[in-house]
């Protein structure tokens, strides 16, 4: 066999791949057609950068998601949180770019400062082979940094929509040649906050682009969007259920005094690995955050009343593993993907199925089990009734012991 054959079937070996992640998976990721990365004939360069995130095997929404994606036509899909949609579209927007252009060539929007920084992540990660030009731009940084970098070379941008609508009406930002823009979360995007924004940055690109529009719930406004600007889109539901199912779901019924003496015994009873704690608004945030490092357990919180140094700090601190528990507003239901959580608490109950969908996806990540826990007052008891009806899932009443394998394997 010569040398460069070998070479060709050697290429996978010489990877610096991840250590397996052998926890148990549910079937919202493994129930896949058997496809593998390589059936797509994407380039050699992407092919090492999936596989040296530890990616194995495509999940079913990037099954669905990527050949479609290939082929220029316009996506609207839905799947559940935590289930591979972040990759099923950065892959087929890395194929396409062509490195050796020095222009804007994907638009990649999501609602969220924290989503916009994780998201370039994984494009750097998974283009790390390939000298591909990822740029953030989000509000609330430095606009002259970001007009800096626009005088350099940039294929990709990740940003919220406000920015860079800013930057696009100043000329700074070119669009011209960018033929492929992703909706990340796209209710929120779609929400009457972004809707507008959203549309008129769409004006600034090439009639012919692609629009791929990815979220876990699609209120009316995205059917309104769909008819207005995608062109024969094709639709993927993997959304027969909503909750995932790794997820076990209780609820403890308490007074508003005793939430905290309740969390106090979960955080002993509990093998937490990592937990996220949702309140209703930035000031109780902030009070629980006190309370719980009172009572002696590591604590940090984050909401959007933050300055943005500090929301940076906190949320690399905690991905890193610094710290086991993190109390936050809804600012963090959209995307954050932090492997390791494995239980959310609820300490308010939140109002609407959609908040709740999101919050606790926060756990249980790509197919992994997790625990979702809701403290729920005598006023909660109705919307704990309607969220059961609208997601057609159980949540039970807490037992004495919780059983470890149903969230800590």
């Amino acid at each position: 066999m010569s040398n460069s054959v070998q070479n060709e079937s050697n290429w996978k070996a010489k990877l610096q791949a991840p250590v397996k992640d052998l926890r148990p998976k549910t079937e919202d990721v493994t129930a896949t057609k058997g496809n593998e990365f390589e059936d797509y004939y994407l380039k050699r360069e992407l092919l090492m950068g999936i596989y040296e995130m530890g990616y194995e095997h495509p999940s079913p929404i990037q099954e669905e998601s990527i050949p479609i994606a290939l082929t220029g036509r316009d996506i609207l899909a839905r799947a559940k949180n935590g289930t591979g949609k972040t990759a099923a579209f950065i892959i087929p927007v890395l194929e396409k770019v062509n490195v050796s252009k020095n222009e804007i060539q994907a638009l990649l929007l999501v609602p969220t400062r924290e989503l916009a920084l994780q998201t370039a992540q994984v494009c750097k990660q998974l283009g790390k082979h390939m000298n591909v030009q990822v740029m953030v731009s989000t509000g609330g940084t430095n606009l002259k940094e970001d007009i800096l970098r626009l005088n350099n070379t940039v294929h990709i941008c990740v940003a919220t929509p406000g920015r860079i609508l800013d930057l696009a009406q100043k000329n700074v930002a070119d669009f011209t040649k960018c033929n492929v823009v992703v909706m990340d979360e796209a209710d929120k995007l779609l929400s009457p906050e972004f809707q507008p924004i959203v549309e008129q940055l769409i004006n600034f690109l090439p009639k012919s682009r692609q629009i791929l529009l990815y979220s876990a719930t699609f209120p009316v406004t995205v059917k309104q969007f769909k008819e207005k600007y995608l062109v024969k889109p094709y639709e993927i539901n993997l959304m027969e259920e909503l909750t995932l199912k790794g997820i076990t779901q209780y609820y403890a019924f308490v007074e508003e005094r005793q939430k905290v003496h309740c969390l106090n015994t979960l955080f002993s009873k509990l093998a937490i690995n990592q937990s996220i704690i949702f309140c209703n608004s930035a000031n109780r945030v902030e009070l629980l955050a006190k309370k719980i490092t009172e009572l002696g357990y590591s604590c940090f919180y984050i909401h959007s009343r933050m300055p943005q140094a500090e929301r940076n700090r906190v949320f690399h601190d905690f991905r890193s593993g610094h710290c086991r528990n993190l109390v936050c507003t809804d600012l963090f239901t959209r995307g954050i993907d932090i492997q390791s959580v494995n239980v959310v608490i609820n300490f308010d109950f939140p109002k609407n199925s959609e908040t709740y969908l999101h919050r606790i996806g926060r756990s249980g990540r790509f197919g992994h089990l997790g625990l979702a826990v809701n403290l729920i007052t005598f006023d909660d008891r109705f919307n704990l009734y309607k969220i059961e009806q609208e997601l057609g899932t159980e949540i039970m009443p807490i037992p004495s012991v919780i059983d470890k394998m149903l969230y800590a394997a």
